[in-house]
């Protein structure tokens, strides 16, 4: 665990890199960095697409609070980018389920099984996104709960560094110093690829780490938990197991090969991935630690407030509960007549989707 808890300095140093790098380059920079992507569709698909190239929400999420607290990238804009990065994490289970397009039936319900992720972060989006573009009510939410957890040093008082963040922040202010004599565009970009490759480096590794520790162990837990029926229990474990392994997609993917052979149902696989949507929301958390601004800790709320927002309706009740699972077996049914349509909504969901949206409306 000594491991684990240096990677985790080494993530936190990362964002607070990544947010000084930001400042180095001017308030000119910060304010045209994001020009392009101020529209808040195109922030949902910049978040997508990130997401699915460096495979993982984690690192994207991380990167947001990071540019979020430097004041570079603006909360109203942000919350649609953590949206997006909400879907383009489902294509890893998506993927594994693809291992089994030759089996037919197997293939259905390992089809099914993983887009059911996906159908789940849509449908929330489309509920979501409309709500909070007219009311702001999650990231009002999110100013609240920051206001309250920091006290004079939330949103609406005077930030003020934590010692979380003095303490990451050490290493990386004498990297500073030292390329003072540089220019500001030398000195920004290599605190920023210093960042970077602090956060993917540190996630992978700690993912990696973790994986190994629990071994064996994530298996027999849903096992246990889901031969006593699905539900809160199950929920539970997604969420516990997503928290120490730092990846909701190992927590999913380890489902697909159970439902292609048919030893659980996707109806008690669907709260151990609504479990594991929650669960990946404590790397944004954790990455707001380092954050100088409360900027980073609110946007980070906003990330853990959408997907408890999505749980809450389309859990508790059994109709709104069925329509994600109807939607997965749906598609699943017809990529097993035409193994094609897998390969055009793989394609289309996660490529040609984000960046259609992102050269329109650049």
């Amino acid at each position: 665990m000594g491991l684990v808890l240096v990677l985790l300095y080494g993530f936190l140093a990362g964002v607070k890199a990544l947010e000084t790098g930001i400042s180095a380059f001017g308030d000119e920079f910060a304010a045209s960095l994001f020009d392009n992507v101020t529209h808040p569709f195109a922030g949902l698909m910049a978040g997508l697409f990130a997401t699915v190239l460096v495979q993982s929400s984690s690192v994207t999420t991380a990167t947001i609070v990071g540019l979020v607290g430097s004041g570079a990238l603006p909360l109203e804009a942000a919350v649609p980018m953590v949206m997006g990065a909400n879907v383009g994490t489902t294509i890893t289970n998506t993927l594994v389920s693809m291992g089994h397009i030759r089996q037919g039936p197997e293939f259905r319900r390992a089809f099914a099984g993983s887009t059911v992720h996906d159908f789940f972060n849509l449908l929330t989006i489309v509920v979501a996104l409309p709500l909070e573009l007219a009311t702001g009510f999650l990231s009002r939410t999110a100013v609240f709960l920051t206001d309250l957890l920091r006290g004079s040093e939330g949103v609406s008082g005077v930030a003020v560094e934590s010692p979380i963040s003095a303490a990451v922040g050490a290493p990386i202010g004498l990297l500073e110093s030292a390329l003072a004599d540089a220019g500001r565009g030398w000195r920004g970009g290599i605190l920023l690829a210093v960042g970077l490759l602090l956060i993917f480096t540190a996630l992978t590794l700690i993912t990696k780490t973790m994986r190994v520790l629990m071994a064996g162990g994530i298996e027999r837990s849903v096992n246990r938990i889901l031969d006593k029926g699905a539900g809160i229990g199950a929920m539970a474990v997604g969420m516990v197991v997503t928290v120490l392994v730092q990846s909701s997609s190992i927590t999913t993917s380890i489902l697909i090969p159970m439902l292609a052979a048919g030893i659980i149902t996707i109806q008690n696989a669907y709260p151990v991935t609504l479990g594991a949507n929650v669960g990946t929301t404590i790397t944004a958390l954790l990455a707001s630690l380092a954050a100088a601004s409360p900027l980073g800790l609110t946007i980070a709320l906003v990330h853990t407030l959408f997907n408890t927002f999505g749980l809450l309706l389309f859990y508790p009740i059994p109709f709104m509960r069925r329509i994600p699972i109807r939607l997965a077996q749906g598609l699943a049914s017809l990529t097993q007549r035409n193994k094609a349509w897998a390969l055009v909504y793989v394609g289309g969901t996660f490529v040609v989707l984000p960046l259609v949206g992102l050269f329109l409306l650049a």
